[in-house]
């Protein structure tokens, strides 16, 4: 998520919202009166600064707009961990320093002008799709500004448009590194490679206390021992306190009455029908089964196939048809019928088949049947259950006497990290809403009473923390067998690496992989036609990038993707693209280029005002901004 929220503020999309756009009112919410005192704002650059209400409204912004894109409410408390501030004051900068260039140019903007762009404003549209001044007053009272403030943004918004299109407007990329990137991305290649197995440097001498002492030493952050914590919760569902010895049994013989469909498997029959083109050849057809000729001899004779008359074994309601359906449905079997008038023709139904229907007894469903009306009156008594626990829990009786009372179950973990791992490493797997109650039970202090968690609307689980240990350092003895794995792992990792890089230094000074395969009892592999973007089943995505690293009879070695060893390789042909043109490449990716571009020369543009206008910032002006 941290790699998501920077990549998404670092682009100039980002920037340019912040710095040059200062209207937008979807997401306006706060007072400008509490916050738009302009004798203290948060950064300047010349003469040109911003308020504390910019410097919030642009905050707020940027962190719906990252809560739009990755799916997820983003919180004050992530934004300051993830350094947000200092990227929306670093974009708003970006806009200060616009404005001090366009007030030393001179630039400004007519009334008219001005005029033309508040009216063309979405926000300000009556019913008609037409600017408003009613929808402008209201819109700007709800979000605390002043329509003489609003011009003066809107104006400031339009003059920094005409430096960034001064910047940008009019440029191109040349067709020349269009071709060359197309010759780039079509590039294939042919590569030999051989597997450089983990065998070769197996077994690994266990090392001695000293060596493992050294190399515990360095990692022993890695080996601390967690948090642990031990809690207790009581779950209320449905399912918790549904009484099935509570339902009569003429509550059970009513439901049972009024879902006789749920247990009844209806009459199916197999039913074949000939589709006719016409009445007479029906009757002819027809005439002939009167004399006894069989169905499927009249359906052949009708140019039809068994596939063709075959409509399967259906129940009534399955049959589209109605006027089949009526038809088969009346017939015994091994019948069939007169000429009908189908949807499709006239037609001639036969039945092969009746499979009759089928009731389930009371006796075969009644403890089904009982357990749901027990849960339909558990889901309808559930909030006062839930009441009378937290009226227990008002009146003194703990969570064990509270759950006790009411007939819930108290479960204790004895000790979880925030990983759901108990000390020996076994995962709880069985809690409800187990991240959620997790993340909780991690934030709470122990013996509060914390408030429920819902469990999506059909339940409740009530958390206390009873108890809190810390974390602290494990000593060697405590984790000598896993310390001991990981030691044995590198070091063959570290043997590995070694002697596939031997073997690469042989191959650059002459040697061939079929010298080194037959060396170490391995085959030679070639793979052709890979692409530099591939994620190639055999090398994955790092060995495809180690293969497009080098140039053509270059060597190299990567991790095997399979995890027990590392490739050696030689690339051996390299092709080009015969068909790479400027042209090649698809028309977003050549905005996708231009737009980059011009991020290029924007970002160029700011770097040299930063040093014609000294940025500076009040960082107690902006910590105050972000406090209200």
């Amino acid at each position: 998520m941290l790699d998501s929220l920077r990549n998404a503020a670092s682009t100039w999309i980002a920037k340019l919202l912040l710095g040059l756009l200062v209207v937008s009112f979807a997401v306006w919410g706060i007072s400008g009166q509490v916050l738009n005192d302009q004798s203290r704002n948060v950064l300047s650059a010349g003469d040109s600064s911003v308020s504390m209400l910019d410097f919030r409204l642009a905050y707020d912004r940027q962190i719906n707009a990252l809560s739009q894109q990755l799916g997820t409410r983003v919180t004050r408390e992530q934004a300051v961990a993830f350094g947000l501030d200092d990227q929306v004051l670093q974009q708003l900068a970006a806009g200060a320093l616009l404005d001090e260039e366009a007030r030393r140019l001179g630039l400004g903007l007519s009334g008219d002008k001005l005029a033309q762009l508040t009216a063309d404003d979405p926000a300000f549209r009556g019913p008609d799709g037409r600017f408003d001044r009613q929808q402008f007053d209201f819109v700007l009272r709800q979000i605390g500004m002043r329509p003489e403030d609003y011009l003066k943004n809107r104006e400031q918004v339009a003059i920094r448009q005409q430096i960034v299109e001064a910047a940008t407007d009019g440029m191109s990329v040349p067709d020349e590194l269009f071709k060359n990137l197309a010759l780039y991305r079509g590039e294939d290649r042919t590569v030999e490679y051989l597997a450089v197995p983990r065998a070769l440097v197996e077994p690994v001498a266990q090392p001695d206390d000293a060596t493992l002492q050294a190399w515990f030493d360095e990692r022993k952050d890695a080996y601390a021992a967690p948090e642990y914590r031990k809690f207790s919760y009581v779950k209320l569902e449905p399912s918790d306190i549904a009484d099935p010895e509570g339902i009569s049994d003429a509550q059970v013989q009513k439901a049972y009455e009024d879902l006789r469909d749920r247990y009844t498997t209806p009459e199916k029959r197999t039913i074949d029908q000939i589709v006719f083109s016409d009445r007479a050849a029906a009757e002819a057809a027809l005439k002939d089964l009167l004399d006894g000729k069989n169905f499927a001899d009249v359906a052949t004779a009708a140019g039809k196939s068994s596939s063709d008359i075959a409509l399967g074994t259906l129940a009534r309601g399955d049959v589209a048809d109605d006027a089949v359906a009526d038809a088969a449905f009346s017939l015994e079997a091994n019948q069939f019928s007169d000429v009908i008038d189908g949807a499709f023709g006239p037609v001639i139904v036969y039945v092969s088949d009746i499979q009759s229907e089928v009731v389930q007894p009371l006796g075969e469903v009644e403890s089904e049947i009982r357990q749901d009306l027990a849960l339909e009156e558990a889901a309808r008594v559930l909030l006062d259950v839930h009441d009378s626990y937290e009226d227990a829990r008002a009146g003194g009786a703990s969570m064990a006497e509270a759950a006790e009372r009411l007939k819930l179950s108290m479960r204790t973990i004895e000790a979880i990290d925030a990983s759901a791992r108990r000390p020996d490493g076994t995962i709880v797997g069985d809690l409800p809403v187990s991240a959620e109650l997790l993340r909780e039970v991690f934030e709470s202090e122990t013996g509060i009473e914390n408030a429920p968690l819902s469990m999506g609307g059909n339940g409740f689980v009530f958390y206390e923390v009873e108890g809190i240990t810390p974390e602290r350092d494990r000593s060697l003895d405590e984790v000598r067998d896993q310390v001991t794995q990981d030691w044995l792992k590198a070091e063959t990792d570290r043997l590995l690496a070694e002697r596939a890089s031997a073997f690469a230094k042989r191959l650059e000074e002459g040697a061939s992989l079929d010298e080194i395969a037959t060396e170490i009892g391995q085959e030679k592999q070639v793979k052709r036609g890979l692409k530099r973007n591939a994620n190639d089943a055999d090398l994955g995505q790092a060995g495809v990038a180690a293969v497009f690293s080098v140039p053509r009879n270059g060597t190299g070695v990567f991790a095997n993707p399979a995890g027990d060893g590392q490739f050696l390789f030689r690339v051996t042909e390299v092709f080009e693209p015969a068909s790479a043109t400027a042209e090649s490449i698809p028309d977003n990716q050549r905005a996708t280029m231009r737009s980059a571009l011009a991020d290029d020369l924007l970002d160029q543009m700011v770097a040299r005002l930063q040093g014609k206008y000294p940025v500076t910032v009040n960082r107690a002006a902006m910590q105050e901004a972000l406090s209200f």
